[in-house]
């Protein structure tokens, strides 16, 4: 109800004693949707953010206004020095206008997403806000009062359809006759419960902000979960475009950054996926020397210019398809197949690599999800956002080094930090505390992660891998053996301005291996 006629005349009530005799000092705007004027007497300031934007519009009265240096553009340059002479509702309408020295007028139009300013002197249109509302020129702010027969026989006309008698109520008067039965009841009662309602909205003693339908709303009627309770109109906006935005904008940002974290991880997922299933292909199934094989053996079984031939592996001893190019001989597709045979160990390795660079991404994406299912407010979603700037930005300025070395045994991923502040990185952000944490022990070196899977208990073997890698990236790399403290990482935890990499850790445990990389002779 916060551009409801009821609540607006209640506010420009309350607004003509202050701005009655100030003058408009400054109107400028810091982006396309936004609006501020500000007026002035003697040592007395007061400002109207006039938000207009196309999902919502509002009114809101800071007392002060930071204007930003840059980017800000002075708008209604006429209006400058004019003094406020009226406040003026139109009668069951969602308007009013202020009427200033020589002339002026300011419209203030709040039709929904629709609404509008326009500035007129005597009474031809000079300035609209939004020009993409160009018929609003047309409007005479002088007569836009809308009469309308309210009385108890125009009430039985119209048998009691208060949405046809009285257009101005909205969708909350009516629920709030609703719930008092309001259409089980006969014509005489249903109009005492309207006039009843409308004593309230004439003369509202308090303003509520209130959750109605999943939405936050201001509201003259007691309804639904009352949030706050109000006795002021200026203060009711404030405090409900304040509270909206905070909350608008929390779920709009939070919806933006985890679609885009989701969108960025389906696409390594399938990356991944089709990496894996080439080198599939390139170590067992069709390796191009093979398929080459395949195609000299059957010259003689190849239409002419086919594009597709069902031919006989004998590698495989089954029947398979192979694909030929419709202007290339099978003897220059064997050739060409040939020759990348002779490169097919590098294209396994660079897919091997893709393929390392890939799981690591996901497994950065899958923690920066994780995390974010933990914010919980605002507060905490712009410090997310900044902690995670860099991977809700364009590819370009996305690039930033994996902290961590991947390693995969019996289902498990064993994660490495790569560097001192890697360290940090990998333990705070990409560690929960059901993950096993590990570190060689009373030297510098790696953190190490044992990733949690649910249900799952670390079996020994992967433990002892994981340690290995512990003592392998540590100071004791060259000793004959190294002790690796092991804990869940709910007991590690950094002291506030410790050195990079350096941690507290409680109840760990000690296992005792020999330092080295179990994972370097063996391929992916």
């Amino acid at each position: 109800m916060h551009q409801n006629y009821y609540f607006l005349r209640q506010l420009t009530q309350a607004l003509r004693p202050t701005l009655l005799g100030m003058q408009a000092v400054t109107a400028f705007s810091q982006n396309k949707d936004e609006l501020v004027l500000g007026f002035a007497k003697d040592s007395q300031e007061i400002y109207i953010r006039v938000l207009l934007t196309s999902h919502f519009s509002s009114l809101s009265f800071p007392t002060d206004f930071r204007r930003a240096r840059a980017n800000t553009v002075e708008l209604l340059h006429p209006l400058h020095g004019q003094a406020v002479e009226d406040v003026v509702q139109h009668l069951n309408e969602r308007s009013f206008y202020l009427s200033f020295t020589e002339g002026y007028t300011l419209l203030f139009k709040l039709f929904g997403n629709r609404s509008n300013i326009v500035l007129y002197q005597d009474g031809a249109p000079l300035e609209l806000f939004h020009n993409k509302f160009g018929t609003d020129a047309d409007l005479d702010p002088l007569a836009m009062n809308r009469p309308l027969a309210q009385n108890y026989e125009a009430f039985v006309a119209a048998a009691g359809n208060v949405r046809k008698l009285y257009p101005t109520f909205g969708d909350l008067p009516a629920a709030y006759l609703a719930q008092q039965n309001y259409s089980q009841q006969p014509l005489a009662q249903q109009w005492e419960l309207v006039q009843r309602m409308l004593e309230i909205l004439e003369a509202p003693a308090r303003y509520y902000i209130i959750r109605w339908g999943g939405k936050l709303r201001l509201s003259l009627l007691e309804l639904g979960e009352v949030v706050e309770t109000l006795q002021d109109p200026v203060e009711a906006l404030n405090v409900y475009t304040r509270r909206y935005l905070s909350e608008t904008g929390f779920e709009r940002q939070y919806s933006q950054a985890r679609q885009q974290l989701e969108r960025k991880l389906h696409i390594t997922q399938a990356v991944l996926e089709q990496a894996g299933e080439k080198l599939q292909e390139l170590r067992h199934n069709k390796s191009y020397g093979q398929t080459a094989d395949v195609i000299m053996a059957n010259l003689t079984n190849i239409p002419p210019r086919a594009t597709e031939v069902e031919l006989y592996d004998f590698y495989t001893d089954q029947q398979r398809m192979y694909k030929l190019k419709q202007h290339e001989t099978p003897q220059k597709v064997a050739e060409r197949l040939y020759r990348k045979a002779k490169n097919q160990h590098v294209e396994v390795k660079q897919l091997e690599e893709k393929t390392e660079r890939k799981l690591e991404e996901a497994i950065v994406l899958e923690d920066a999800l994780q995390a974010l299912a933990t914010v919980q407010d605002y507060k905490q979603l712009k410090q997310y956002l900044r902690d995670y700037s860099h991977l809700l930005t364009t590819k370009q300025q996305e690039q930033q080094e994996i902290p961590f070395r991947l390693f995969e045994t019996e289902g498990f991923r064993i994660l490495v930090g790569k560097s001192a502040r890697n360290n940090d990185t990998l333990t705070q952000r990409h560690t929960y505390k059901e993950d096993l944490w590990l570190h060689a022990k009373d030297v510098s070196g790696s953190h190490v992660v044992i990733k949690h899977q649910a249900g799952k208990t670390v079996p020994v073997t992967v433990l002892e891998k994981a340690a290995q890698l512990a003592a392998y990236y540590s100071k004791r790399k060259n000793d004959t053996l190294c002790p690796v403290i092991y804990t869940p990482k709910k007991w590690v935890r950094k002291p506030k301005g410790s050195a990079p990499g350096a941690v507290v850790v409680e109840r760990e445990k000690v296992l005792l291996v020999k330092p080295e990389n179990p994972f370097a002779n063996l391929a992916r």
